[in-house]
């Protein structure tokens, strides 16, 4: 839409933006049914918020624009999202002292992150076709 005249901190404002009615609308559901959250709550979400959600989604976007001409490199940038999920659960469990996972969450992590790098990959051999046809 934009045609690339967008910069890393704009792309993150317009997602951030637009995607505000819908945590309104979840928030507004969760405080008439649930109530306040906890202290520890707001603690635990501002600290996700700050790392995932603004440094982490600023970086990402900044090295994606950096290889963006490239397929291969932007598929590696891209299979570094699947990190994410070991990070988190490394900062939950240091941080937070959170339980550790069940088997069954292991398995789910394990197909996440095996889901995203797989995507990563194929996406580069499609464009890869793509540049050859």
């Amino acid at each position: 839409v934009c045609k690339d005249e967008l910069d890393v901190f704009q792309r993150v404002l317009g997602m951030t933006l637009a995607s505000l009615p819908f945590w309104f609308l979840l928030s507004g559901y969760e405080v008439s049914t649930g109530g306040l959250p906890s202290s520890s709550q707001v603690f635990q979400c501002f600290i996700v918020a700050v790392s995932s959600g603004l440094i982490a989604t600023v970086l990402f976007f900044f090295a994606t624009d950096l290889v963006k001409d490239d397929p291969q490199k932007l598929a590696t940038v891209e299979a570094t999202q699947s990190g994410e999920v070991l990070f988190a659960l490394v900062g939950e469990l240091i941080l937070l002292s959170a339980p550790i996972p069940s088997s069954l969450s292991w398995i789910g992590m394990s197909l996440v992150i095996v889901g995203m790098i797989l995507h990563s990959y194929v996406a580069v051999v499609v464009k890869k076709e793509e540049k050859i046809t």
